[in-house]
């Protein structure tokens, strides 16, 4: 039997018609393809959040090298293994004990070193860490045939040593907060314990292990400390300190050079209390900008004028929150001492960490700029964004003919 033409159009127009069974058979094709299109959109999302973090950690390995072999303290074979290295130390925090994931980077990871002479026999290096690994999609990518997806990043940085050089130097200052909240957990797995257990008599049960927001702050800071050791081994060039607050400001410690002080500070840090970040933070502005005995400098300005001949080092607050203030005109202090730092120079880093709306505008308040201000939302986020402000400060550290 044969079907005409006019049969087969007439039964299209049935289908059409039949709105029932039609939504069924729409709903059938469109589930798995939203499922698809979902996983593939999260994929996406991750990979670009994940190429900024290799990017960083390309960028700041290949500083930390030019700048070690400027100083001497690296040959072109050290040189190499430290950008290397750097780029793994600063990934396995994001990695979070992906075991492929990191054997990949590990593999995918190079650095070139070449050396130049001028004409009048200045030595220049020229380093370039060029990075990538594979990263592992979810199983609704999967369903397209795509198993990973490749991220790759690479950097150059170029230092020279000339009879004339000079680097800059940095006070930094950190105003953290250690009130009561600081204690929650973040929503990132803690990659040296993963699991913990807990137990009630006999019975015990496994759970996974989460960052807290104070583990965070200390390995943030620690990370940061360790990227300006390596821009100034010599400790010729750092000074930082520390404060944390509560309800009230606890007792500093004051600025000295490198950075052991503030890394032993902050890992002693326990959380507890509200949150008035007023006093703490005038603490800072006062500790930067405290006159010395010697007319028209600060003490931070005699104190490097007399280590390393800098006159005019720059001068950092990185200020924290992962709340809100809840003490009466604290919000209206705090403004008016960034004010105050704003207006003697001191460039101001905010970081809102997983804070509501309230800190949130505060801090962006006391920003510098928009682009020091940071929101991050996991333990990860801050990692990175204490990464950025490492590698921006260390750049303080490059060489500049005088």
């Amino acid at each position: 039997m044969m079907i005409a033409g006019s049969d087969i159009l007439w039964a299209l127009k049935q289908l059409i018609r039949d709105r029932a069974g039609n939504f069924g058979i729409l709903t059938a094709i469109a589930v798995p393809v939203l499922a698809v299109a979902s996983g593939v959109a999260v994929d996406v999302t991750n990979m670009s959040l994940t190429h900024s973090q290799l990017q960083e950690s390309t960028d700041a390995a290949a500083l930390t090298a030019a700048t070690a072999l400027a100083d001497g303290s690296a040959t072109t074979t050290t040189a190499k293994d430290l950008a290397n290295n750097f780029v793994l130390g600063q990934m396995s925090n994001y990695l979070a004990g992906d075991t492929d994931a990191t054997n990949s980077l590990k593999a995918g990871t190079g650095t070139t070193v070449t050396k130049t002479t001028d004409s009048s026999g200045n030595t220049g290096y020229t380093v370039v860490v060029n990075s990538s690994y594979s990263m592992p999609v979810n199983s609704m990518t999967r369903l397209i045939g795509q198993s990973s997806l490749n991220i790759s990043a690479s950097s150059t940085s170029i230092s020279g040593k000339t009879s004339e050089t000079q680097k800059n130097a940095l006070s930094m200052y950190f105003v953290l907060d250690r009130s009561g909240s600081m204690d929650e957990a973040t929503d990132t797995v803690n990659a040296e314990q993963p699991t913990k257990k807990n137990c009630w008599g006999t019975y015990c049960t496994t759970q996974t292990n989460y960052y807290s927001k104070m583990e965070s702050l200390k390995i943030a800071t620690s990370n940061l400390s360790a990227q300006l050791n390596k821009a100034d081994p010599n400790m010729m060039y750092v000074r930082t300190g520390a404060v944390s607050y509560n309800n009230v400001a606890q007792t500093a410690t004051a600025l000295a050079w490198g950075t052991s002080g503030i890394t032993t500070y902050v890992n002693n840090l326990t959380s507890k209390g509200s949150t008035n970040s007023a006093p703490a933070f005038t603490a800072a502005v006062d500790a930067l900008t405290k006159p010395s005995a010697t007319a028209g400098l600060t003490n931070e300005q005699l104190q490097h004028k007399n280590k390393s001949g800098v006159k005019n080092p720059t001068m950092y607050i990185v200020f924290m929150t992962d709340g809100e203030n809840n003490v009466s005109n604290a919000d209206a202090d705090t403004k008016a001492q960034c004010d105050k730092a704003h207006s003697n120079g001191i460039h101001v880093y905010t970081i809102a960490f997983m804070a509501p709306e309230n800190g949130q505008a505060l801090l962006k308040y006391c920003a510098t700029s928009a682009s020091d201000y940071f929101t991050p939302q996991s333990a990860a986020d801050l990692f990175k964004a204490f990464t950025t402000i490492a590698t921006e400060t260390s750049k303080q550290m490059t060489l500049l003919t005088k």
